[in-house]
């Protein structure tokens, strides 16, 4: 009754395609891998005292760097913005394209091709591994043995450097050869390989089929003048084998070679109509344009195109960059970016908190006045020593102290958070005026570049 839910889905074995597409696919996977593994090998200078590789997130110290950017732990806000950005980016590119980042650009996408490509070199194309896994001898065990291993090797590169993102690379590296690793950043390589070995090399197409929740949203986005790979029904139906001295006349022009199928990474049949599997690599574009050359029939069997155009092909109908929506999503990349950046580039370099202290929450003096204590911390964004002064300004009344110190030269080092002790005390006279018991302390934190105004409660009562 229930065989058809369990039945295990058989192991797919994606034929080598030849195209535009498959060069562009390899030549983004290039680019891609070399943005990922030479990344944390840039440098960027930012003076004495700070780290000097153009991308770390250096999790002992709670900030990110990015080149000229650096974001501190309260400034987190700032990493919601770029997630912001990158969504509404990937919305507004399937809206328009379809899944081309699925099919080009995903991480999932881009390390099972080269998986895939590592078991090619070694086993052979789609028929030749067909046959090696029916056998059981030790031409078979050796170029599996080969073909893991490359696995592995690729895997451990990636760990290494997904590692190196979050420390100082040149430093890592150096120590990697010199056998000194700690086990926490071992079990980092070792977690992230682990994962890249199971998912490029065995999950593959399931993840993009059961696990991606992005297959199943992605139906949102499309409308009918979204550019998706399609079939051509009125063209290539009714289907059949390509006979001798076949009129083409009376027939479709699709001649039923499967060869969309077998190159689809993930095992489906294109003729079938868009479905949630396909993640628009185009491979079956190649694979049919190649069949339609061989047999003296025009390209586009099988295209990037969109449904209004399918249905009705008039060159009005074709698809188009300039839509409505395409001002939308724009606009709103636009806002959100001039946001961002606008507020990168003002960022103050000074941050203060005023911290009251709760055990006690106030202490009576002698003379009828009373002691707040509070804890002042004065966060220096820059890379270099600064000297702060700390007044009240409001209310005037008020009179602050702070023991052994300067009030005029708080040092705070660089890329340091101070803490200092202050105290304020506010006259009898200013206490009796205050009939509830608490109000408001103006703090004034201020360099010779920078002022900041931070306010707290003062408890009398």
């Amino acid at each position: 009754m229930f065989e058809e839910y369990f039945v295990a889905k058989k192991r797919l074995y994606p034929q080598s395609a030849k195209g535009k597409f498959r060069k562009l696919k390899s030549l983004l996977n290039f680019v891609f891998l070399s943005i990922y593994f030479c990344s944390p090998f840039l440098r960027f200078g930012r003076g004495d005292g700070a780290p000097n590789q153009a991308i770390l997130i250096d999790i002992s110290n709670s900030k990110v760097y990015f080149f000229g950017i650096e974001i501190w732990p309260q400034e987190v806000y700032y990493l919601m913005g770029i997630l912001v950005i990158a969504a509404v980016t990937l919305f507004f590119i399937t809206s328009l394209f379809g899944r081309i980042w699925c099919g080009y650009a995903c991480f999932q996408t881009v390390w099972t091709d080269i998986f895939i490509g590592l078991e090619k070199i070694f086993q052979g194309d789609r028929n030749d591994r067909i046959l090696l896994d029916r056998k059981n001898n030790f031409k078979k065990f050796w170029r599996k043995c080969l073909t893991h291993l490359s696995w592995i090797i690729v895997s451990i590169l990636t760990g290494y450097s997904f590692v190196c993102y979050f420390c100082d690379s040149i430093s890592f590296t150096k120590n990697i050869f010199h056998g000194e690793i700690s086990l926490h950043s071992l079990g980092w390589i070792l977690g992230i390989a682990g994962m890249t070995y199971i998912m490029a090399g065995f999950a593959r197409e399931h993840v993009c089929t059961f696990m991606c929740p992005y297959s199943r949203f992605q139906s949102a986005m499309f409308d009918n003048n979204t550019l998706i790979i399609s079939y051509d029904t009125k063209r290539g139906e009714p289907r059949g084998k390509m006979s001798h001295n076949a009129d083409f006349n009376k027939r479709g022009h699709c001649i039923d070679c499967k060869q969309c199928v077998v190159v689809c990474p993930t095992g489906i049949d294109i003729r079938n109509g868009l479905q949630m599997e396909c993640i628009a690599c185009g491979l079956c574009v190649d694979a049919c344009n190649n069949i339609m050359d061989k047999v003296g029939l025009p390209r586009g069997l099988i295209r990037y195109d969109t449904i209004n155009h399918l249905i009705d092909p008039k060159p009005e109908k074709k698809f188009k960059l300039l839509q409505p929506r395409t001002l939308y999503y724009t606009a709103i990349l636009l806002v959100v970016c001039a946001l961002l950046l606008k507020s990168l580039i003002s960022k103050s370099t000074l941050e203060i908190a005023a911290i009251p202290d709760r055990n006690p929450l106030f202490v009576t003096l002698s003379d009828g006045s009373i002691r707040n204590g509070y804890q002042i911390k004065i966060s220096n964004k820059t890379h270099e020593k600064k000297s702060f002064s700390l007044k009240i300004s409001q209310p005037t009344e008020a009179i602050l102290k702070m023991q052994n110190l300067d009030l005029s030269h708080l040092e705070v080092s660089p890329d340091e958070v101070g803490t200092f002790k202050v105290f304020v005390i506010m006259p009898a006279e200013k206490i009796a005026q205050n009939t509830e018991g608490r109000g408001l302390i103006e703090f004034i934190i201020s360099d010779e570049k920078d002022e900041k105004k931070v306010s707290a409660v003062f408890i009398s009562k």
